[in-house]
Order: C-alpha cells, then structure tokens, then sequence
C-alpha cells in the first residue's frame, strides 16, 4: 500500500486551497446586500427546498394533501404559508364556502339537523322568525296599573302637604286642626288605594307567565347560524393539537339543564376545522397522534362528511347528535418528524400515508442542499429577507420614539439598555451585509453539515443574523462584516453548545494534564462532536481515549461504561482489524484481553467515529510506542480501511484553539471536502508527510500557529502520523512483541507441566 496515493490526490487536495477564491468569485453578483431583489412569487421566499415547492406547485393545481417531513427548522411552516396563498391566488374564489350552515331542532331535544343556505335567505328567514317572535311579545303587553297608582300618589301628596301646613297654622289658629284631621284621614286612604293597585298590578303579571313560556318556546325553535362564510373568509385553518373538539365540533355545556330554562341542542352547537376550513394545517402530527384523533380522521377523509356528536361520556351534551352529516372535503396539509414518519408507516398498515399519496404527496424535506450558485443565491436572498425583516421590527419597536425624540432620543435611550456611550452618529436601522459577512454564514452552515453540502436547517441563523446586526450597529459601522458574523457565533449559542463551551474548558485542562503525567504509550487524542437538537449545530470535542492490551486474556474487547452498541461493535471491529494483521504476518496470536477506556465521558460514546483512535491507542500500547499527543484523530476503520464519519469540520475546529497546545489532525481521506469551509478567511499551503498529503493552516496573522491537517487513506498512513512508524516498522514490533509473548506462555506452561510431575 506504499504507493496507495496517485498524482491526482495530491491535485484534489491542492484544490481545496483554491475554495475561499472560488466561493468568494460565485459571490461575484453582488457587492453588498443592498442590490439583491426579492423574488415576486413568494413561494420562492423559501429557499434550498427546491422539490418540495415544485410539488407544492402541483399539489396545488389538482387541489390535493401534503405532507411535509423534515427537521425543525427546514421551512415546513412557511412552505405551508406559501402552499396557502397559491391555493388562495390561483383557486380561492372556488375553494371559499359560499353558503352558511344552519343548525335546527332536530326530532327531540337531544338532535338537531344541519342545513346549508343562501346567506341572504338566512337573513330573510331569520328577520322573519324575530318579527313574528316580537309580535307574539307585543300582542301579550305586560298588564300595569301605572297610570292610576301615578294618579293616587299626586293626590296623597297634596293631602299631605295640607295637612302639614294646617297642623303648622293650628298653633296659632285652633280652629285649623279640624281641617288637619280630615286632610290626614284623606292622605291614609289614598296611600291605602296605592297599595291596592300595586298588589292587584302584581297578582295580574304572575298570572301572565304562560305568555314567556310561549315566547321562549318559539325563541327555541329559532335556527342557529353556526357559520357565515361572509364573515369568515380565510382558507386555511391552523390546528396545534388536533382532537375531536377543535377538527370536527360538538355541544356546550348547558347549566341550566331544567325549570324551563335548558338551552336547545342547536343553540349549544359549535364546528370545528372540518366544517369550516377547506384547509387544514396541521403543524406537528404527532400531537395528531397522542391525542388519538387518528382514527376520526382517517374516516373523514375516507367519506368526506361526518356526524357531529357530543363530546364527553356524561354530562350535558353526551347525548346530542345531529340527523345528518356535515360536509368535509378538507385538503390537508401535515407536517412531521422522521420519528413520527417510522410510526405511521406502521400504524394501522400506513392508512394515513396512503390516504395522503392518493390525493398528494409525501414531500421529504432537504436537512442539506449541495452548494452550487443557485444555493449560493438563494442564501443571499435569506439573507436580505432577514435584514428587510429586521428592519422592520426595529422601526415598530421605535417608531415612537424617533417621532417624538428623534435619533439622539434613541441613542439615549440606547446608552441605557446598553449600560455604556454610545458612538457619535449612532443609528438604530437595519445595515447590509458585506460579501465576506456572507462568506461566514456560508462557512457556517458549510460547518453544520458534509460531502460539500450547507444545512438547511436555517431557523437558529436567524438569531445569528439579528446578533450579527446589532454588532454592526453597535459599531457604527456601515456594512455588516466578517468579524461582526463571528462575533455574533460566538453570543448566539444553543443549550448543547453552552454545555459544550463548559465541557470544552474541562477537556483543555484534562488533555493538558494527561499529556504531561504519561509517556503517551496507549494514549491517543480522539474526536467526538455533540449535535443540537434544536439548532442542528454540531459541537466537536477532544476525547483522550487509553488502551491497553494484556497477553493470554480471555481474547476479549473490553470497553467500560455508557458504551452504545455502535460504539461496541466498533471496538469488536478494532480487535478483528488486528488479529487480521497477525495472520497477515503469521505471527503466533495467543489471546489478548483489549481493554478501551473513554476517559472522564460520563455521559457515554456512540457511534465508530472512535474506532481509528482505539486501534492507534492500542497498537502503541502493544508494540510500546508512543503516540502524538499534539494530533487528534478520527475515522471509522473496516480492516486496514479508514471510512468517513460525521462533523469532522467542528472536530477539527474544536482543537484548533491555541491553548488547548495541538498541532494538527488525521481525518479519513473522504471527509477532505469538509475542510473547505475552514479553510476561508486564513492563510493556508499544500503538505506532505511522508507519502501523506495534507493542508496546513496558519491560525494567527503573519501565517504564524500553524495546524496541519492530514488526509488518510489507511490506518498504516495515520500510524505514519501518529507513532512515527512506516507499515513495515509496525508489522515488525507486532512480530517481536508476538514472539515473546508466544515464548513466555510456552515457558509458563512448561512450567505448569513440570510442576505438575514433580507433585505427583
């Protein structure tokens, strides 16, 4: 395998070099932001998912389902938005409900029936209905005696009032008491004549009772509109968490259940999506499946109409029913995870899935697109979008303030949030972004994902951008730049790379400590990455790993602690590549125990991203020579072979960091595209190691601090790396630590056997 490099893998990876100047020629389009238009079609407001808007498009023209699979963060809510406003622009006069339901009194108390109407004919029988009810109230006034107790009560007033005046004159005018007695036995009578005439006017009212009762009878016959499409006029319906109440409807509870005061079963009707939306979306379906509403609807969109029934086993409504069905020819529009795709696929035999590819199409949304120049631009344009969008939030958050107080108001008030002065001419408005600011998103997003492919998952580079903003703006500068967007990297860190900041400090200290108390003998530097869940960013690691080989053991592999069961058969894999090399080079193999030790990763390994490592580690430890602890490794090894493995970008970036005291890194020589990304904004040259090619980086200016990094074919190329030994070198030590250890247990079973007789 000497010669196991070819003339055009050194040419590969001296292209590479070339990637900052051919990007950085692509954005050749553009100076700045400030000249890139938005498209007029806003379903070209979603970028990268270039499949999934070409179905929608068709989707849209036969009026179909969709679902939408993919990571958070792809576009599955704006490409729903924009599945919308297709269906509203090209369809929506035909799609839009034209005529209103109506709920009557069914054949008891406990049915109803639906209707669907003219709108104008509701409202013609409805005025006709409420004129008839009203005439019905006028025709039973209600009785009242009001006029004569007004009447009795003016009289009982003046008898009053003459008789204080002669009670007050009768001091000085005896004879004036005789008229206070008659005016007084006056005012008594009337005031008993007003008592008369209220009790007889409230015996009367009670006994007109009958008349409400009638009235409420007709009142209760009077029809329910339960939907006006004039005044409901949007298409789709957005539903969270689907279950029978919000998809299909029901009854209210009634709390006056008797005495004549129950409401109708019309009256305590509602409808839900179904009924009303000729669009449903459904933004997460698994919420769809643990509320077990699965079932339901799966039937609908089998019959196309159902029967709206009460919702609760008990209770009021349990028993209302209506007599016939409500029409519901929804298009649906659903999106999921992958892990929620695997349990529809099993589900009653994937009913939902084939419901949804008979009418549409299951469209599998891009976690990351190839970058080309048609990507490229579409980021661009994300881009803009983001700033305009920005823009605008700043301008509703302060516009009364720029008002009322102008920009030194803003400034002011700025120095307060801010908790320091502010530059003189500060503006609080939204800056373009640069060409090279560009290039680091594009880094970016080159970094969280491989094989020369950006992440589509853009949800978490919008705070990038924002942060990225407020950087420039806090630096009165002009354009957003290069040094803004890595500033803003660093602030704009989801919970796993928080976590991974912490732990990063403790793997700095804890390889520093390793490398100076150990003759590095079985020890090796790894690469591990953490993923974000919600982010989709990986986080690289350094992760010191110690082998350890002990002749005559069980002929086992040995790895302790949270070890997965990928990571296991890695290690099985290890063991099997190097009892391979012993019969390669027919030494004698007497059975080693292998045992592998991550140091200090509590949280446990997965995966055999780790498997190139253990095989260094525990080849060093068998042939005692020591391993380079300057350079990390990582690779995943089939024999003598050294496979791909994922965030080797974020692996390699995580022991590039100055204190932490590497050199460099091997990386198996498929991953070589994924040190493009890094290779932007920094000085860099074409290397060789031996027969080994690899690309150095200079990490301060001045290509000062260099990093190299080597590109393996073989595990024979990282030994040559790592322990300074050529194949045959290796092949060699094997062969004599072999030897020995075949003569020790032949000498140690002589000895066995010599004993044996001397006893006997």
């Amino acid at each position: 395998m000497d010669d196991i490099y070819r003339d055009n893998d050194y040419d590969w990876i001296k292209e590479l070099l070339t990637y900052p100047q051919s990007l950085e020629k692509r954005l050749d389009f553009f100076e700045d932001t400030s000249r890139i238009t938005l498209p007029d079609d806003p379903i070209d407001m979603v970028i990268f998912q270039d499949h999934a808007k070409s179905a929608i498009r068709k989707i849209a023209q036969n009026k179909g389902h969709i679902l939408m699979v993919g990571r958070p963060g792809t576009g599955k809510s704006m490409l729903a938005d924009m599945f919308h406003n297709v269906i509203d622009k090209s369809l929506g006069d035909f799609l839009r409900p034209v005529k209103t339901i109506v709920a009557y009194p069914g054949s008891d108390n406990n049915h109803i029936r639906f209707a669907y109407e003219n709108p104008e004919t509701v409202d013609k029988l409805l005025e006709k209905m409420n004129k008839a009810i009203e005439k019905v109230k006028n025709s039973s006034l209600k009785f009242s005696l009001k006029e004569q107790i007004q009447s009795v009560s003016r009289v009982k007033k003046w008898l009053l009032g003459i008789t204080g005046i002669s009670l007050a004159a009768g001091i000085f005018f005896p004879p004036a008491f005789a008229v206070t007695g008659i005016t007084g036995i006056g005012a008594i009578f009337m005031f008993m004549q007003e008592n008369n005439h209220k009790v007889q006017e409230k015996i009367q009212q009670e006994a007109g009772s009958s008349v409400k009762n009638r009235v409420k009878h007709l009142s209760d016959m009077v029809p329910e509109v339960l939907y006006d499409p004039r005044k409901d006029k949007g298409l789709m319906a957005r539903v969270s968490e689907p279950d029978a109440r919000k998809m299909k409807g029901g009854f209210r509870h009634d709390p006056y259940q008797s005495g004549n005061l129950q409401t109708p079963a019309h009256k305590r009707a509602y409808l839900g999506a179904h009924a009303k939306s000729p669009i449903i979306y459904i933004d997460e379906l698994k919420t769809l499946v643990k509320s077990g509403y699965m079932p339901d609807l799966l039937e609908i969109m089998q019959n196309k109409e159902f029967v709206l029934e009460g919702g609760k086993n008990s209770g009021s409504g349990a028993a209302d029913r209506s007599e016939n069905s409500l029409k519901a020819d929804n298009l649906i529009i659903a999106c999921c995870n992958h892990d929620t795709l695997s349990y529809l696929q099993q589900e009653g035999d994937g009913a939902f899935l084939s419901r949804i590819e008979d009418r549409g199409e299951i469209v599998q949304l891009e976690s990351a697109v190839p970058e080309n120049e048609n990507s490229i631009r579409q980021l661009v344009q994300y881009i803009k979008q983001e700033i305009i969008d920005f823009g605008k939030e700043l301008k509703e958050t302060w516009a009364d303030v720029i008002e009322k107080e102008g920009y030194e108001g803003v400034k002011k008030r700025s120095e307060a949030i801010f908790g320091k002065v502010l530059p003189e001419g500060y503006r609080l408005h939204e800056r373009e972004f640069s060409k090279k600011a560009v290039m680091e998103i594009i880094k970016e997003l080159r970094c969280r994902s491989s094989d020369k492919k950006m992440s589509s998952i853009l949800r978490p580079v919008n705070g990038i951008i924002k942060t990225a903003e407020f950087e420039a703006i806090l630096d009165n500068s002009e354009l957003v730049r290069a040094e803004h967007v890595r500033g803003a990297l660093k602030k704009h860190l989801s919970l796993e790379g928080a976590i991974h900041k912490e732990l990063l400090e403790h793997k700095k200290d804890l390889k520093k400590y390793i490398s100076s108390m150990t003759d590095s003998i079985g020890y090796v530097v790894g690469l591990a990455v953490i993923n974000s869940r919600t982010s989709g960013q990986m986080y690289g690691q350094p992760l010191p790993i110690h082998c350890q080989i002990t002749a005559g053991g069980s002929d086992t592999v040995v790895s302790p602690g949270k070890t997965g069961e990928i990571a296991q058969a890695a290690a099985k894999n290890v063991r099997a590549s190097i009892k391979k090399v012993f019969n390669k080079i027919r030494s004698p193999y007497i059975g080693y125990e292998m045992h592998v030790e991550y140091i200090q990763v509590h949280g446990g390994v997965e995966g055999d991203s780790a498997s190139v490592a253990m095989d260094i580690a525990l080849i060093s430890d068998y042939i005692k020579q020591p391993v380079n602890q300057k350079y990390g490794v990582t690779g995943s090894l089939t024999g003598d072979i050294i496979l791909a493995v994922g965030g080797v970008t974020e692996k390699v970036r995580s022991i590039m960091d100055s204190d932490l005291g590497m050199e460099g890194a091997c990386i198996p020589w498929q991953n070589k595209y994924d040190i493009e990304p890094i290779l932007i904004n920094v000085d860099s040259k074409f290397i060789l190691n031996g027969k080994v090619p690899g690309i150095r980086i200079y990490r301060d200016s001045d290509k000062q601090n260099p990093f190299d990094i080597f590109f393996c074919k073989t595990k024979y190329n990282a030994y040559s790396i790592m322990m300074k030994l050529d194949k045959g070198e290796v092949e060699k030590k094997m062969a004599e630590r072999s030897k020995k250890d075949f003569e020790l247990m032949m000498s140690m079973k002589r000895d066995d056997k010599s004993d044996s007789a001397n006893s006997v």
